[in-house]
């Protein structure tokens, strides 16, 4: 039985047995094929870059903070909705993962639609705290921290809105059956979205921890 032809009940069918996996693949992130292999080195390769970026942001927060205009800036509370909001995807990615490992694609796809609906709560709970920082007067230009506070928090947005654009994809190589259980796509999306995750609560405690 081929994936073209598999219907999805057939991986959820009680009493039913697993299709094997195909021996040798190359469609995008799946193991044993030469791009998966170029999709994975690419990946790292991507998230080194993003790494260096923050490194960056970190040294000039943290000179520029020992300066004498340099004010405190108070966490919005929308920034606690946001984290937690992040957190638990990465445990809503994790559960897709082990329910496609269980030839589960429903439940996978389920979990998946939960990590993505969630991405988005996080989006727009940053938007949200943008706008209690500017119905305060904090804005931009209002102070260095505040500067930071914008930038920083926007380039991780941006990074995160790629991610979602992934999430898209994923979903929709799950309903036509182009990720087989044990495929690395979820793999690497997930690779990515969980240092998304890491990367944040790094910033959050930067620009807000004691």
């Amino acid at each position: 039985m081929t994936a073209e032809v598999l219907d999805r009940r057939d991986l959820t069918a009680p009493g039913s047995a697993p299709p094997a996996p195909p021996a040798e693949t190359t469609d995008g992130g799946e193991p044993g094929g030469i791009f998966g292999d170029t999709a994975r080195v690419g990946l790292y390769a991507f998230l080194g870059t993003v790494t260096m970026l923050f490194l960056g942001f970190t040294s000039a927060f943290i000179l520029r903070r020992a300066s004498a205009d340099w004010r405190v800036l108070a966490a919005p509370s929308l920034i606690w909705l946001s984290t937690g909001a992040l957190v638990v995807s990465s445990l809503a990615l994790e559960r897709a993962k082990r329910r496609l490992a269980a030839f589960d694609l429903v439940g996978a796809e389920t979990w998946v639609w939960a990590t993505g609906a969630l991405g988005a709560l996080f989006v727009a709970a940053q938007f949200g705290a943008w706008r209690q920082l500017s119905a305060a007067g904090v804005f931009l230009a209002s102070n260095p921290s505040s500067s930071f506070f914008y930038v920083i928090t926007g380039t991780h947005i941006l990074h995160v809105a790629s991610a979602l654009v992934w999430f898209a994809v994923i979903v929709a190589r799950l309903r036509r059956l182009a990720i087989l259980p044990g495929g690395g796509g979820l793999s690497l999306f997930a690779t990515y979205w969980h240092y998304l995750g890491a990367l944040w609560l790094y910033l959050v405690f930067l620009m807000f921890g004691r």
